[in-house]
């Protein structure tokens, strides 16, 4: 059975040395992902801000951002190895290309998500825009923002295999040698450690993504979950009692 000959080909000892070993694909899979979401954050968390907290050009990133999602990857990963030559260089602009869009709607709907009373509370004691934006806005939109990130990365991870397609390494090589050699048992292996990695991601991100929940938000929700368990339990009646 395919399914067996798969994870046959993951746990063989003899994919786990020489040059073409897992780990070293793995680890070239893993870098390239992580690269290409920390470029993509570098251009997209500052200008997500910079809409958010302003609000101008909110329209023209969310269109933006519409259009670029409608780019195949492959696609650009074709033209850019054309313009650039077999590299790193063009699957990993693709990538970032692919990222910008999560990453950016992140940033942005982070700080629109906070209330506009805290914002104005914060403004009535003095607080400048950028205190408020540093200081209030971002803390609170840190959720928001790491499940952009958190999206990316799970797409970046997913399409990095079509980096091998150009000469980058990663887990995509033995895709692209599998279907070569008709190894379908490779292939599949491959695909089952792409997805390993990205439930391992998932998995950071997730609880990541809880940690950096402000203490008071967080005790803020609570409350309100306590109370409303108090009111189901003790309704309030109907009426005047007699």
């Amino acid at each position: 059975m395919i399914i067996g000959q798969a994870f046959a080909w993951v746990f063989d000892p003899a994919n786990y040395g020489g040059f073409n070993a897992i780990p070293t694909r793995l680890w070239e899979h893993v870098w390239i992902s992580l690269l290409a979401v920390l470029i993509a954050s570098v251009i997209a968390v500052p200008l997500g801000w910079l809409i958010g907290h302003t609000g101008r050009a909110r329209g023209v990133a969310i269109a933006l951002s519409g259009g670029i999602r409608a780019l195949p990857t492959l696609g650009v990963l074709t033209l850019f190895g054309l313009l650039l030559g077999v590299g790193l260089q063009a699957p990993l602009l693709a990538l970032v290309i692919l990222a910008i869009p999560s990453v950016l709607a992140g940033a942005y709907s982070g700080i629109e998500s906070v209330d506009p009373v805290t914002v104005d509370a914060a403004r009535a004691q003095g607080m400048t825009g950028w205190q408020i934006l540093t200081k209030v806005e971002v803390p609170l939109g840190l959720p928001l923002l790491i499940g952009g990130i958190r999206a990316a990365v799970l797409q970046v991870v997913a399409t990095a295999t079509l980096a091998a397609y150009v000469g980058a390494g990663g887990l995509g090589g033995y895709v692209f040698l599998g279907l070569k050699t008709q190894d379908y048992a490779e292939m599949l292996g491959a695909s089952v450690l792409v997805i390993a990695l990205a439930i391992a991601f998932e998995i950071v991100f997730s609880l990541l993504q809880r940690a950096v929940v402000p203490a008071g938000v967080s005790a803020r929700v609570a409350g309100g979950r306590t109370g409303s368990r108090k009111r189901a339990r003790n309704p309030i009646p109907e009426g005047n009692p007699s």
